[in-house]
């Protein structure tokens, strides 16, 4: 268990309705943090809390993290209702219909507004009020091996999670550099992982694939590490 991994301490978690979100959440809820998670579902958010009910104290709201003004309300929310933040994990994201480079402008837009934008916006609105309080405390963005390795059709796709490999780079390099910064920045690179997203595609789960409570249990273990790749 990493040091801000603690009874009382709290964690911010987007996309956290399902997935590796929502499998973290209940990673954090059971070893005593306070929880909020966001998503952009509101039924989505209401299925999570039924779930994680009696697990802890967890709060929900609804957010686009696309939408700078909607994450500094989350951030604002979360001040209120939890206090310091210990670990913000950027886990936001969608995958939408691949488009050739030449095509489907809004596409490309929407999929590096949310994918890439939506964890600057959760950095930018985050950071600096837990730099401020000097906690101990970690960043996680999820990016995806495709956005290392590039592979053909997906275009879109990999330009924003190799957007979120370069920006955590950046970040982590930052924070080091602060003086006094008791705050690392990590990169979750998931390997194939059944989440709800891949659902929509996939039906059913193929063999080999990773549940997203590995993901979170390896990612633990990672963090224990210091690793700032999880990958």
């Amino acid at each position: 268990m990493t040091d801000w991994m603690k009874s009382g301490n709290a964690a911010v978690i987007t996309g956290g309705a399902s997935g590796i979100g929502l499998a973290a959440a209940r990673r954090y809820l059971a070893a005593g943090m306070r929880v909020l998670i966001a998503d952009l579902s509101e039924e989505g958010l209401a299925e999570a809390a039924a779930s994680l009910s009696g697990a802890g104290e967890l709060h929900t709201r609804i957010c686009d993290v696309s939408d700078y003004d909607q994450v500094v309300g989350l951030q604002e929310f979360a001040a209120d209702a939890l206090g310091h933040i210990h670990c913000l994990m950027n886990n936001a994201g969608a995958a939408f219909p691949p488009s050739k480079p030449w095509e489907n402008l809004e596409i490309w837009k929407k999929q590096v507004e949310i994918n890439l934008w939506g964890i600057i916006h959760g950095c930018q609105a985050f950071v600096p009020a837990m730099l401020a309080a000097g906690v101990r405390g970690a960043v996680i963005n999820t990016g995806s091996k495709q956005g290392i390795t590039n592979p053909p059709g997906g275009y879109a796709y990999n330009l924003s999670k190799a957007g979120v490999k370069a920006y955590t780079e950046s970040l982590a390099h930052a924070l080091r550099e602060e003086e006094g910064c008791q705050l690392s920045a990590h990169l979750l690179v998931p390997g194939f992982t059944y989440t709800g997203m891949i659902a929509r595609f996939i039906p059913e789960q193929p063999a080999g694939a990773w549940t997203s409570e590995q993901v979170v249990e390896f990612l633990l273990e990672s963090l224990q590490r210091g690793d700032f790749y999880v990958l």
